[in-house]
């Protein structure tokens, strides 16, 4: 069998396993390399990431955004 063929068979029958297996391995080898905090604090920074670009994405102005998230009394 043809591995292209293999690959796309497993990732369409079982996509949410590979990713979840993919991220897994990628977790457990950053707290290996970074630590537990580092690597925690790299997965925030990749949801608010997330966060905002989705929100982008959807067209919403980035600073109504900024405005949600930052109180008033941090803006001059």
């Amino acid at each position: 069998m043809d591995i292209k063929l293999l690959l796309e068979e497993a990732w369409h029958n079982h996509r949410g396993k590979l990713v979840g297996t993919i991220l897994g391995i990628i977790i457990g080898i950053s707290i290996l390399l970074f630590g537990f905090f580092k690597t925690l604090f790299i997965m925030i920074c990749g949801l608010i990431g997330l966060f905002v670009g989705k929100r982008v994405d959807e067209k919403d102005d980035l600073m109504d955004i900024v405005e949600k998230i930052i109180p008033p009394g941090f803006r001059r």
